[in-house]
């Protein structure tokens, strides 16, 4: 790999932007490709592919045979309110590899003997979220069913992109929801990427439950990354 090659891809991390390093196995020539970015064909088939399973591998593309080595950011889930859900979906979060934090103003809920080893923001979201900015590779739970601090959090995940929006309440709640973020300057077409109610419609009841729909969603949402059909698959 040549140095620009590399600086290229070490840019790219920091940005925690994706990138696949794509090598030629007959004549050894590569380029970095970017999500948005991606050939056409039948190549630009296996790298969308690659950037959505986030696995590396060696296709055969027109005629030529291509190693696709996968560089993608770590998916973070960030929850807005320290509630029971929240306590149910951080170990399980943990376990698939999604990093979770959770971000609440309210110290009495928001303090570590209630999330142990969890990254914690006892703040408001307009302040944690100015020093640590989403970005695509981000959900987004709002949980708090207080718009005080699910609106900005909201509003902030349209924003920036982020692959997964959710927000909990009733389709009531949400319509009322709908109505304060349009007020925000929110388009049609960006509020309708909240998933609400939130969580896979599996008939969760319990906090724990709710917790296992969700996380099932983001899963589903970041695997189907740049599909035109909806929810993906894994494979």
């Amino acid at each position: 790999m040549d140095v620009s090659t590399l600086k290229t891809l070490n840019e790219a991390r920091r940005a925690r932007r994706a990138a696949i390093l794509a090598t030629g196995l007959d004549d050894g020539e590569s380029r970095v490709l970017f999500e948005g970015d991606v050939p056409p064909g039948e190549l630009g088939e296996h790298v969308l592919k690659a950037f959505r399973t986030g696995n590396s591998l060696a296709v055969e593309a027109e005629g030529r045979r291509v190693f696709l080595n996968v560089h993608l950011p770590r998916p973070r889930l960030v929850v807005i309110g320290a509630v029971h859900i929240s306590q149910a979906l951080a170990p399980m979060a943990r376990v698939a590899g999604y990093p979770l934090e959770i971000i609440d103003p309210r110290t009495a809920f928001a303090t570590p003997e209630r999330f142990p080893d969890v990254t914690l923001h006892a703040e408001w979201p307009e302040t944690v979220l100015a020093q640590h900015p989403l970005d695509g590779y981000t959900a987004v739970a709002a949980v708090t069913h207080d718009p005080k601090i699910d609106d900005f959090a909201l509003k902030a995940a349209l924003d920036a992109g982020c692959f997964y929006v959710g927000a909990l309440g009733s389709r009531r709640t949400h319509a009322k929801r709908v109505e304060r973020l349009a007020a925000m300057g929110a388009g049609e077409d960006e509020i309708a990427r909240i998933r609400a109610p939130i969580g896979l419609n599996i008939g969760a009841a319990t906090p724990a439950e709710i917790a296992v729909a969700v996380l099932g969603e983001v899963i589903a949402a970041f695997r189907s990354r740049g599909l035109a059909g909806g929810e993906g698959r894994a494979s």
